[in-house]
């Protein structure tokens, strides 16, 4: 028998119970809150700005966790905004089979996203927390439909307006008239639901903030701006639609012409075997009967 003595020499000393690893490569795992009045993205960027400046060289981080997916889902909101564009585009094609219509639709979104930033940007100088966070990306989407409501209801009526003979400008400014209370009673309904969310407290107040901000200010911007900017866009686009595109189609749907007087001399002139010989089978010399 050998003792344990005899082969290594025992030193006590003090070491983690347990070891974390974190793909494969020993971690540390930090741990933390964003303190009151201030968002996690907020909280994010303070930590990596702070490793960017304090790193030790060969030491690296990475998130974990409910943060992972909140960086990682924070670079797919333009993605998820271009698509609920495309998705809408294309409803709306199927619904006026044509591509002019959702055109001049979509173009009243730029002045939601404009109201719901500018909002943002104002409330900022009252709540400095305030930040185009997830919540102000969701306020984006939503903004699409709500701001291409108005615009669908002046270019359907403008539409039946030139199916009655109207002209375009008589067209747009009979749409914008008829349609002008409707849009505005919908329009202050929703801002009074929308409303609380600007104001809102206690805990999840930020997100609420955030979310109710932005879908007010670009709903608010998006009503005003859109009744005098659908109309025009609908004269200029259907304008260009009758000039360029109406026209070649009428052209290219259109008839071959008669010939002329002239082709249709030369051809009698021109002797058909096939009506000679009928005539001759029809004669009375051939039929044997003698002329009279």
């Amino acid at each position: 028998m050998v003792s344990l003595d005899q082969l290594v020499t025992i030193k006590p000393f003090t070491g983690p119970a347990v070891i974390s690893h974190f793909n494969g490569y020993r971690s540390i795992l930090l741990q933390g809150v964003q303190a009151d009045g201030y968002s996690s993205g907020q909280a994010i960027e303070t930590i990596s700005n702070a490793y960017k400046e304090e790193a030790l060289p060969g030491i690296k981080f990475d998130w974990a966790d409910l943060t992972r997916q909140e960086v990682a889902a924070g670079s797919l909101g333009p993605l998820i905004f271009l698509f609920g564009i495309i998705m809408v585009f294309l409803v709306l094609a199927a619904q006026y089979e044509s591509y002019i219509d959702p055109t001049i639709i979509l173009l009243t979104v730029p002045l939601a996203i404009l109201g719901a930033l500018g909002s943002i940007a104002l409330r900022r100088f009252i709540e400095p927390t305030l930040s185009n966070d997830v919540y102000c990306n969701i306020a984006l989407v939503m903004l699409i439909g709500l701001a291409s409501k108005n615009a669908i209801l002046i270019v359907e009526f403008a539409n039946q307006a030139r199916s009655e003979g109207k002209s375009i400008v008589e067209s747009a400014l009979t749409a914008a008239e008829e349609r002008l209370r409707p849009i505005l009673m919908t329009a202050f309904a929703a801002l009074v639901g929308f409303f609380p969310l600007v104001v809102a407290t206690g805990a999840g107040a930020n997100a609420r903030h955030s979310l109710g901000t932005a879908v007010f200010g670009g709903l608010l911007v998006a009503t005003f701006l859109s009744l005098l900017m659908v109309p025009v866009l609908y004269v200029v686009i259907k304008g260009l639609e009758e000039r360029y595109i109406s026209d070649r189609s009428d052209r290219d749907d259109e008839p071959p012409r008669p010939p002329s007087s002239a082709s249709r001399s030369d051809r009698e002139l021109v002797p058909d075997p096939w009506e000679e010989s009928a005539q001759r089978e029809a004669s009375p010399k051939h039929q044997g009967e003698s002329p009279a």
